[in-house]
């Protein structure tokens, strides 16, 4: 399977992730998402008050180093693990 078909099928996946997994992961994996699809940062960071916005930046902007491929692997691994917790949790 191709790296992008792949990621498009684990980012369908992640949307079936519990309302238990952390914002933490949440923010990984919006920061890995956001880097493999549009690229580096291309906005400037939000405001103090709106700190969910500024969160996900944030998320996004730690892992801008990393090519469109490499965040898509990545995120592709974070999605597996975090299913595979989720199953533990609930057997």
């Amino acid at each position: 399977m191709a790296l992008k078909e792949e990621f498009e099928e684990h980012a369908e996946k992640a949307k079936t992730l519990p309302e238990s997994t952390t914002n933490e992961n949440k923010l990984i994996l919006y920061g890995l998402y956001k880097q493999a699809t549009v690229g580096p940062v291309d906005t400037s960071r939000p405001g103090l008050f709106n700190m969910r916005d500024r969160a996900k930046w944030d998320a996004w902007k730690a892992v801008e180093g990393k090519s469109k491929d490499e965040a898509m692997s990545d995120y592709i691994t974070k999605v597996k693990q975090l299913l595979e917790e989720a199953a533990a949790a609930s057997a």
